[in-house]
């Protein structure tokens, strides 16, 4: 590793797909104030909905995500009778009828949901939203528990886009993670998708993985470029079994350290670059011809609760226990435990627990960080004039900056800050200067590389 790599690799930072960050929403958010800033959108302006499927039929040990094992129907036939009810209570919240531009299933795996309850919540979504032709209708699933009538059903409702979590094949890693997928039934679920008429698939790869090796994830990259999925996601695995229990499955000393991490990244990126696709912000692969290469191109590419995305809308509504959301005014998060955010449901109530009303400070920080994610580069003076600040609202962060630019991770040029190539890969660093929650915070975050 280079030296300014071997230094800030181990940084403990936000991931940074909001600004400012999840642990830093109020507790106890006025549901008054939430509806308030639903009543205030612009029924012109699209908008885009994430529903929270918490449920898994197959606990993976290095998930970090909230969610439960699924043995029975009952609670997710339960959750789904919460869900639809939710829907109707932000609908209902609304000014009018909101355009819908980009919908995206989440969890979990929602693939749990029966195929007809699936459709129900669809048919809901179709009569209280108006969907635009061009909208995007994205699912994850997974491949080990994908049934042909949910396949099929998914087809039928109009979806455009599926995802997989893949991680890696190797059989070691798998029984280590306790994920047993091999390659041929990933390639069947997608051949099965395509076959329904969902175009486009992602893949989520996985690295710093248990007993994981460089060559066993550049052999893994290799079989998912034979297969031509649009979109790649490589992730660094975050190894937080504070937050996430089943991760104390995972033996510490069965994880690469940093050096090997950041192997382990480079192999997969070359592989992924050799095979076509382009690389995207700090994680992100993509064909050339899909819309996230196209926004990355032409400057417009975004950071939300779901990585990257050409998702250009200013409103994102959370629906779901745990799901987070923001409008222009701020950022609600939903109860997180089932239970209670469907009593809130019941009773009513948007179930929102925790939430950020954005400042003008906010704003212009949001707007930096996520450029540096997205861009790796900007103007901080021009931005300071676009947010009703002086050219030098950054003076506090000049020190910060200076160290970053001895270590050879950026350049500062009269206002102007880019990422070098080393940088680039230092994102979330670089963006962390700017989070003025993350000073004095004790919060943990995943190392940064």
């Amino acid at each position: 590793m280079s030296s300014a790599l071997d230094k800030y690799a181990k940084s403990s930072v936000p991931r940074y797909t909001s600004y400012p960050t999840a642990p830093h929403f109020a507790k106890d958010f006025p549901e008054a104030v939430y509806r308030g800033w639903l009543a205030q959108l612009d029924t012109d302006e699209p908008i885009s909905l994430y529903l929270h499927v918490p449920f898994c039929k197959q606990m993976c040990w290095y998930c970090g995500c909230n969610m439960k094992l699924a043995s029975k129907y009952g609670p997710v036939a339960d959750y789904v009778e919460s869900l639809i009810n939710e829907i109707d209570l932000v609908a209902d919240a609304m000014p009018g009828t909101m355009p819908v531009r980009h919908l995206h299933f989440g969890g979990g795996t929602p693939t749990v949901i029966e195929p007809e309850d699936l459709g129900a919540i669809m048919t809901l979504l179709r009569e209280r939203f108006e969907f635009v032709p061009d909208a995007e209708l994205a699912i994850e699933s997974d491949p080990r528990t994908l049934t042909d009538e949910m396949v099929a059903k998914i087809g039928e409702l109009g979806f455009t886009r599926a995802s997989f979590g893949v991680q890696e094949f190797d059989p070691k890693v798998q029984a280590a993670i306790n994920r047993i997928q091999p390659p041929e039934m990933v390639a069947h679920a997608m051949s099965r998708f395509k076959a329904a008429g969902v175009e486009r698939i992602n893949f989520d790869l996985i690295y710093g993985l248990p007993y994981q090796t460089a060559e066993d994830l550049r052999s893994t990259v290799e079989q998912c470029v034979e297969m031509k999925p649009d979109r790649v996601a490589l992730f660094g695995y975050a190894h937080v079994p504070w937050v996430a229990k089943n991760q104390r499955m995972i033996p510490d000393d069965s994880l690469p350290q940093s050096d090997l991490r950041a192997e382990q990244a480079d192999a997969a990126a070359e592989a992924l670059v050799k095979g076509g696709y382009v690389r995207i912000g700090i994680d992100h692969f993509a064909l050339p011809k899909d819309s996230l290469a196209i926004a990355a191109a032409t400057g417009e590419l975004h950071r939300n609760f779901q990585g990257y995305t050409s998702d250009a809308a200013q409103t994102l509504i959370g629906i779901g226990a745990t799901s987070i959301g923001r409008t222009p005014s701020g950022y609600l998060q939903n109860i997180s435990e089932t239970g209670a955010w469907a009593r809130a449901v019941a009773a009513g109530q948007l179930p929102v627990a925790r939430g950020h009303a954005l400042t003008q400070q906010d704003n212009l920080r949001a707007h930096v960080i996520e450029r540096i994610m997205c861009d790796g580069k900007i103007d901080l003076a021009a931005a300071g004039r676009a947010f009703g600040c002086s050219d030098d609202w950054y003076a506090p962060e000049q020190d910060a900056l200076a160290e970053l630019q001895r270590d050879g991770a950026v350049i500062c040029d009269q206002g102007k800050l880019t990422l070098t190539p080393d940088g680039v890969r230092l994102s979330r660093v670089v963006a962390a200067v700017f989070d003025t929650y993350l000073r004095n915070s004790s919060v943990r975050h995943s190392i940064a590389v």
